[in-house]
């Protein structure tokens, strides 16, 4: 850390006590950013200083100290984490300051679409074009890089770079691996559609022979928020079989993307065996997903229109049971219209008397749980508006540890989602907060990671459960702080680890 950076920390924490001492001038002096009634937090002073110092914002002037100390090698290789997370700001900043940084490498040349750059070198080295930069090639560092989002003025240049590139010898299939030592390649048509969201580069690629049936593009394709996605790669033939892509639009209950998918042929009963009493193979049902992840009446109908079977069973439920047990009226209610009710068993009214606001008599006995019904908590943990019911099935006995099979527990989904009533009550059940998950995250990582990346951001509040955690106990990390790009958490970070 900067020797700078220290005494500008040191610089808010006077101001900060000035304030509190009622300072005439540190009243004005933060009352000039921070306009009363506010109560001011050590991020407010922190703010105060970057703006003093002519900054935007306390983790600009961080950025902008730390880089003065970064070797060119070292500020490359931040370009490029920004570039591939899409951490505006930061590409700006350093661009700004050097705009020739990218020519510290091929890879960033190619991610920032200097076209004139990369003929030189593949004119001079033809191998450039297919050969390794860092852990990618550079069709991977093109397709990967959120470049589009901050250039816009630049996308004929990009089509360009990778016409250079495939004239040369880059595969428009290829890929790298998703962990170290899998066979599974995570292709440059995910990283231009599903990573990056680049329709135009997606198309591009499809154009010259990228396969859309990658294992991935069609699944993430329903995560963009529009359908533009999932119309391109039905333009160029993917196939739904297998993918799961249909159950994906269903999490999002959206209506387009599901109507779009049944049109197109994907089947609501994909990957189910047995009638009426089997169970899933390798995908949920398309009526059970529905249920359980809060769909209307109105995409329900589409799935039943569709063919989608009522009296198939998952984990033990018919899709009505689910509804029920979950609390999607909408669902229980269009197939009671439909003639499609069923039976409860005793295990099942207990559970949909949680939903309801009856927790019953006496916990229900794990052994007569379903898998899926143990994990109750988690797939509702990061749904708003579920409190009564997670404590209702908690009264019920389920386990608030739970993890679902990435090794999110409750606590982990709720601080994704930033649902901080929720994050405040489970941790009122003293949870292993240094607990990690599948993706390497434990609670307060988990929080931070989605504070940039969880769908559902904007609606939520990630810094409250980031607070309530640290309030709790849970470790702050230095790389929490420098991995993550969203400036309002790295703020709060910022002023709670030097608070």
């Amino acid at each position: 850390m900067s020797s700078q950076i220290r005494k500008l920390r040191a610089a808010a924490k006077r101001l900060k006590k000035a304030f509190a001492e009622g300072d005439d001038e540190a009243v004005r002096r933060l009352r000039a950013e921070v306009p009363a009634p506010k109560q001011p937090r050590h991020a407010d002073f922190l703010h105060v200083i970057a703006r003093e110092n002519g900054s935007k914002s306390w983790p600009e002037l961080k950025l902008d100290l730390e880089t003065r100390e970064m070797s060119r090698a070292q500020r490359a290789d931040r370009l490029k984490v920004a570039l591939y997370f899409g951490q505006a700001w930061v590409v700006r900043k350093l661009l700004a300051d050097d705009p020739a940084l990218p020519n510290q490498d091929f890879g960033l040349q190619v991610a920032t679409y200097d076209r004139e750059a990369v003929r030189r070198s593949v004119d001079r080295d033809p191998t450039a074009a297919t050969r390794l930069v860092g852990v990618r090639s550079p069709i991977l560092h093109l397709a990967y890089s959120h470049y589009f989002r901050m250039a816009s003025d630049r996308l004929d240049d990009m089509e360009r770079v990778a016409e250079l590139l495939v004239a040369h010898g880059a595969d428009v299939n290829d890929g790298y691996a998703a962990e170290p030592g899998s066979d599974h390649r995570i292709s440059a048509l995910y990283g231009a559609l599903g990573h990056a969201g680049n329709l135009r580069l997606a198309r591009w690629l499809l154009e010259h022979g990228a396969n859309p049936d990658d294992d991935e593009s069609l699944y993430h394709a329903t995560e963009l928020g529009h359908t533009d996605g999932l119309k391109l790669l039905m333009e160029f033939g993917v196939s739904t079989r297998g993918t799961n892509a249909l159950p994906r639009a269903l999490d999002f209950n959206d209506t387009e993307a599901v109507r779009l998918l049944l049109e197109y042929g994907a089947d609501p009963n994909e990957a189910v065996t047995g009638h009426p009493s089997g169970q899933a193979v390798d995908s949920i049902p398309a009526l059970h997903q529905a249920a359980r992840r809060f769909c209307s009446a109105e995409v329900g109908a589409l799935l039943l229109d569709h063919g989608a079977d009522p009296a198939l069973m998952w984990e033990g439920h018919t899709a009505y049971a689910l509804a029920r047990l979950f609390g999607n009226r909408e669902i229980a209610e269009l197939l009671e219209r439909r003639g499609n009710a069923t039976a409860l068993s005793q295990v099942e009214a207990a559970l949909v008397g949680c939903a309801e606001g009856r927790a019953p008599t006496s916990p229900v006995k794990s052994e007569e749980l379903s898998d899926g019904d143990r994990k109750l908590l988690t797939q509702l943990a990061g749904r708003p508006g579920c409190l009564d019911h997670l404590k209702a099935l908690v009264a019920a006995g389920l386990d608030p540890n739970e993890a679902e099979d990435m090794g999110m527990t409750p606590l982990h989904v709720a601080g994704w989602e930033g649902l901080s009533d929720h994050v405040a009550y489970l941790l009122t059940l003293e949870p292993d907060l240094a607990l990690r998950n599948a993706y390497g995250g434990d609670a307060l990582g988990t929080v931070v990671h989605g504070s940039e990346f969880c769908p559902n951001a904007p609606l939520h509040d990630h810094v409250a459960c980031a607070r309530l955690l640290l309030q709790a106990g849970a470790e702050l990390r230095p790389e929490m702080v420098e991995a993550c790009g969203n400036e309002e958490m790295v703020l709060f970070l910022e002023g709670w680890e030097h608070s």
